[in-house]
Formats: structure tokens, sequence, C-alpha cells
């Protein structure tokens, strides 16, 4: 250990782990600045009942370990909902216990919803462990204010922070393309509008279907995406990938021309951010943070949840219009720039200072 350093212990999920948690913590821990020392510890991954406990156990076993030792300047802990957040809340109590300073770092779609069906009495104990921490970092201004009054936190400890992004070096000439391919990144399910989406695509006139194929990747109900692809005909201009790799994702997105998420419930989607990175237009509903990355009209086009004939008629616009796709889509690249994990580590690096034990600093004035 670098006494010299920040050292810094992240608690989140397994690294490998499918999502946006494990995308951000990787990151983060790969583009780490040099003052910081990060160990990652992992306190659940997919598996048995039997196992995500052990993990857990694991993990809190661990935490002690390396708490008890003194040196450890920060503790950052991930939290999506759900049992995320029964888990963090007693990763919390045994932190407070030793005095270390907790940056609580949220990613739930719906910690809110959540969050109100919960016994009272529950509800108060996780605002208790949750006032212990030094900080809360939300994904968008809506979200903040959601925390602050879910969880009666002080406003000046509650951080605006949105989720980083790796942008390609480059994106591809989308010009005069004969085929036009919709893509959708995300679990597919009800809550991020994969069922809507494949409706929609359904109600396209016949010209503006067979120029445009829509491809959605992702894990989740895909028997009853293939259902629906079946019951509306749909097989040769519908494909159902599946979850995907990384760099399966990148040749993905090198061939889209524009990008559709029309979620339900939203935190700020990693899928939204990387598609602009990409340089696609975007197509999504003004849920979450996703009103404050989407501008109707200058990045992409906003549809209301739920509303097929809405979505529809936004594909339809972007798949005849290549002007208006083009310049969405170069809109929305410039945008994304914002987001580059580059720039997210010099405002996460303020944090971590404001946040982290003085120890450092001390160690600076005594020499």
């Amino acid at each position: 250990m670098d006494s010299l350093k920040y050292q810094v212990v992240m608690m989140g999920s397994n690294l490998n782990q499918k999502g946006g948690i494990a995308s951000v913590e990787k990151l983060i821990l790969n583009y780490s600045l040099p003052e910081f020392e990060i160990r990652h510890i992992t306190t659940h991954d997919e598996g048995s009942t039997f196992y995500r406990v052990r993990v857990f156990i694991k993990a809190l076993l661990a935490l002690i370990l390396l708490l008890s030792k003194k040196d450890i300047d920060l503790l950052h802990v991930h939290f999506s909902e759900r049992g995320s957040v029964l888990r963090k809340t007693i990763v919390i109590f045994v932190a407070s216990w030793f005095k270390n300073p907790i940056l609580m770092h949220a990613h739930g779609a719906e910690f809110h919803s959540f969050f109100s069906t919960l016994p009272k009495w529950i509800q108060q104990l996780i605002r208790l462990a949750f006032r212990q921490c030094k900080g809360l970092i939300a994904l968008s201004k809506t979200d903040r204010e959601l925390y602050i009054r879910s969880l009666q936190l002080p406003r000046d400890r509650v951080f605006v922070l949105p989720n980083p992004v790796e942008l390609p070096s480059q994106v591809p000439e989308r010009v005069n393309r004969s085929s036009v391919n919709l893509v959708f990144l995300g679990r597919v399910g009800q809550r991020k509008g994969a069922f809507d989406l494949i409706e929609a695509f359904a109600n396209l006139p016949d010209l503006q279907q067979q120029k445009a194929k829509l491809i959605l990747a992702g894990d989740g109900d895909l028997e009853r995406g293939y259902r629906l692809v079946e019951k509306f005909s749909l097989a040769e201009r519908v494909v159902l990938l599946g979850w995907i790799s990384p760099e399966q994702r990148n040749a993905l997105m090198s061939e889209a021309d524009i990008f559709v998420l029309p979620s339900y419930h939203e935190a700020l989607p990693m899928a939204i951010l990387e598609a602009m990175g990409w340089g696609l237009p975007i197509i999504a509903t003004p849920v979450g943070g996703i009103a404050e990355l989407v501008v109707c009209g200058e990045n992409g086009l906003l549809v209301t949840p739920g509303n097929i004939q809405q979505l529809s008629n936004a594909m339809k616009l972007a798949i005849e219009d290549e002007p208006l796709r083009l310049a969405l889509g170069k809109t929305a690249r410039t945008m994304a720039a914002r987001f580059d994990i580059k720039n997210y580590w010099h405002s996460l690096e303020q944090l971590y200072r404001l946040i982290a034990t003085p120890r450092l600093q001390q160690a600076y004035v005594s020499k």
C-alpha cells in the first residue's frame, strides 16, 4: 500500500456481471488517477440464494478486516434497489462503527417506488443509515430531488454526477444507407419498453418497415419477444440477439443508424450515453434522467411511455428523414463529450477529496 495515495474501497456488483453498475465500476477502476489506489470488493453476484448470501458475508468480513487496519480514506458504495439497498444499509452501519467516510452511489431506476412500499420502520432504518454517509451520488437532477425527499438527506450531501462513457475515437459515416438499422440495448422486458418497441415497429407503414431492421440486444424475457415477432410476422425485419459482449455491442453500434429505448422507468441509462458516443440519434421517453440527456429535436426524439403510436411515428420520421437523422446524431456525439470518462474522473476526484479523511492533507502539511 502506498501511504501517499488515497486509499479507496469500492463495493458493488461483480465486475463480470451484466448491466450498468458493473460497467460504471470498471470504467472508474480502469481510468483511476495515479493518486488514488482503489480496491474492489464484490457484494453481489448472480447465483443461488445461498451463494449470494455467502458472497455478501465474505464481502463484509473483507471490509471489516480492511477497516480495522485504519488505513482506508474512503468507502465508495454502489447500490440500486430492493436487496441491494438492504445489503448496503448493513455495510453503512459496519463502516460507521469504524467512523469511516462513506460515499454512496445510486443507480436504481426503481429505488423510490420500492422504498415507498417498505414498512415504515425499515424506511426509518434505511434513512438512519444513509444519514451517516458524507455524500450520495445521484445520476440526474431529478434523482437528486427524489433521494433528498425519500431519504430525508441534507441537500449539501447529495451530488449530481451522470454516468461516464468511453467514447469511440471515431464514428462511421452513415450517409446514403440503403437500409436503416434501429437498435435497442438493454434487458428485454416491460420496464424498458421492448415489447412496445416491437409493436410500434409492426405499426410502421410498409414503405418504412421494408427499409428498416430492428435489432434488440439484451437478456430478459426473450420468449415473449419471439412470440410478438411471430404474431406480427416480423421474422425478416426484427432480430433478438440476447446478451452480447462489449465487442459485439461496439460492432452493432457501428452498424446502427438509430438508437431506441422507450423505457417506463430509468435512472440514467448507460446504453443511451454509449449510443450518443457513437453519434446515434436517440428515440426515448422523458423518464428519470433521460430528459436531461435527450433534447427533443436536438439530439433525439422523445415520446410518451407506453404510447405505441407516438413511438411508431418517431421511428417513421427518423427512418425516412436522413438529414434529420444525421443532424441529431452529430449533436448527440458532441453532447456525449461531457460524459467522457476522463472528464468524469475530474468530478469524481473532487468528491473523493471532499469526503475522504484528511490524513493525506495532514501528511503533506507536516512535510
